[in-house]
């Protein structure tokens, strides 16, 4: 599913009051535009669209941290955040699950046509489960941008891989084992039964809990690539797509010259999109943009540069929304999804996924994700985890914020999307004036709205003409809450603030772009309804355009 969703603002405060419009100059202009699909449970959002200001900039709920500091390595977050001055978040946190009530999935996947195992829980060691101590050596390890790493280096990568490869199945440090917690975290393997709600499913994506899970599953991940080849040092590689020079797919996961070479190779063993070697496109809703590659390189930085600071203003903007137990992650009112885990994360991996498999194995797919060794280069450019050792341990999220601790770091790579800003295609257009007749106010629009074409409303701002200290005390947003969509298909809508009425499409790189929502299949069946929330600062965007 595709769509676009635009919002139309006044742009400046000589628009807020005229006689003939006494208040429509304090609206926004929101439209969507949704591709035909297969799929008839079109998105829908059931609720008004809210401009939402907060009230402090320490206000609980929106905890304004530099974004600076919070979102140029997760390791400063520790020194910027004290996460237990805020006790109420993390009153009741999501524990680690009970083993022995994991059960097959059903969720996310048609199961008829999969061609991964739907049994993910791992080996029932029947050991109590005791707190994860960190190593004593305190040596660094440095994780290397894949395109540059050294043949050495990735020789080492591939005969760790051909090791993990080589266990039985069902060891625990197998590739199959691994690749099998993913789909028991995401495709509704275990429950919430540890802390008293077994009818409550546990889902690591869509809420804080996605960073600290692919922290800690990462880390594992490594560390036993390097025990099967005796090397303490070992890091695994990362796949800087966020760089221009490193945007397209690493050549060593598809190297060799006919089948059988490519089969022998550890790196390549995945169904896989085998055509995607192209620039990656951080903005794919399922079909070639058509760019050229400079533009696309344009457009992939201007993205990150929005999922990473313009649109991105406190904790849960990057992190996502709340999700503690007693929680239901599908219907999860408070369910607002992070910043780089709804775009750029969900982009790679649906554009990787094989799109002639009816679950778009492997990457494509939570269930199957884990199968593709690229599942794993690729979160090494977002965050880590997981629990299980020769001995099962607990860890902590709290434990895995500092990174100091983890004793990894990452090779230099040039954070060329930090200077690449959006750019208006026209400055002070005056659109939200000139709509004020033609396009609904949100308390004139009927929902819930279907999202099957181009869709505008003008949504009522709190406040106009502020001073610069107070944009400073309070961010503007744009909350767009109860969002409802079909689990069971590709989902992905933009969003767009005093857009132009014209025949060229615009595009990631202009400031009239707020964001994206997107997501992957997840749910048991084709006619699920899911609930989640997207926000969009506004505060830079409105003094861009």
């Amino acid at each position: 599913m595709l769509g676009r969703q635009r919002v139309t603002l006044p742009n400046s405060p000589s628009n807020r009051r005229s006689n003939s419009y006494p208040k429509q100059t304090h609206r926004l202009k929101v439209s969507c535009n949704v591709a035909p699909e297969e799929n008839e449970k079109l998105l829908v959002v059931p609720e008004t669209q809210k401009l939402i200001l907060p009230k402090t900039s320490l206000d609980v709920n929106t905890l304004n941290v530099d974004r600076r500091n919070l979102l140029l390595g997760l390791g400063d977050l520790y020194t910027t955040v004290n996460f237990t001055s805020i006790p109420a978040v993390f009153a009741k946190p999501i524990t680690t699950p009970n083993i022995s009530s994991c059960r097959a999935s059903t969720d996310g996947f048609d199961l008829k046509s999969a061609i991964r195992t739907n049994a993910c829980c791992p080996p029932n060691l029947s050991k109590k489960v005791k707190d994860f101590v960190f190593l004593s050596d305190k040596s660094l390890r440095i994780r290397r941008v894949a395109h540059k790493a050294p043949e050495d280096y990735i020789d080492k990568y591939k005969a760790a891989l051909k090791a993990m490869r080589a266990l039985p199945d069902d060891h625990p440090h197998s590739f199959v084992s691994q690749a099998k917690i993913h789909c028991a975290y995401c495709n509704s393997e275990y429950t919430q039964i540890a802390t008293g709600n077994s009818d409550k499913i546990i889902q690591i994506h869509n809420s804080w809990l996605f960073f600290p899970f692919h922290r800690w599953y990462l880390y594992f991940y490594e560390r036993i690539l390097g025990k099967l080849i005796n090397d303490p040092t070992f890091t695994i590689p990362f796949w800087n797509w966020d760089n221009p020079a490193e945007m397209t797919l690493l050549a060593f996961f598809e190297d060799g010259n006919n089948r059988k070479e490519k089969l022998e190779n550890p790196a390549c063993e995945a169904f896989r999109n085998t055509s995607y070697f192209a620039i990656a496109d951080l903005n794919y809703s399922g079909d070639d943009s058509g760019f050229p590659c400079a533009q696309q390189i344009s457009i992939n930085l201007t993205q990150m540069n929005n999922q990473m600071t313009r649109n991105v203003h406190d904790t849960r903007s990057f992190f996502g929304g709340k999700y503690v137990a007693g929680s239901d992650p599908i219907p999860n009112r408070d369910s607002s999804i992070g910043s780089i885990e709804v775009v750029c994360h969900t982009t790679i991996h649906r554009c990787v996924g094989d799109s002639r498999m009816n679950n778009k194995e492997d990457k494509g797919n939570f269930y199957s994700a884990g199968y593709d060794p690229v599942f794993y280069v690729h979160h090494a450019n977002i965050n880590r985890m997981w629990v299980e050792w020769m001995e099962l341990v607990r860890v902590y999220n709290k434990d895995c914020v500092c990174n100091d601790k983890l004793r990894y770091a990452y090779k230099f790579s040039p954070l060329t999307w930090f200077k690449n800003p959006t750019t208006p295609r026209t400055l002070k257009s005056k659109i939200a004036l000139k709509s004020v007749r033609t396009v609904n106010q949100v308390e004139d629009t009927k929902f819930p709205l279907k999202l099957d074409k181009v869709t505008k409303v003008l949504v009522e701002r709190l406040a106009t003409n502020r001073s610069k200290e107070e944009k400073e005390k309070a961010v503007e947003l744009l909350m767009i809450k109860g969002v409802k969509y079909n689990g069971g298909k590709y989902v992905k809508f933009d969003v767009f603030v005093n857009d132009q009425d014209d025949v060229r499409a615009s595009s990631a790189e202009e400031s009239e772009f707020a964001g994206s929502f997107a997501q992957l299949l997840h749910s048991p069946c084709d006619d699920m309804l899911m609930t989640s929330g997207a926000r969009f600062r506004l505060t830079d965007l409105l003094e861009d355009i």
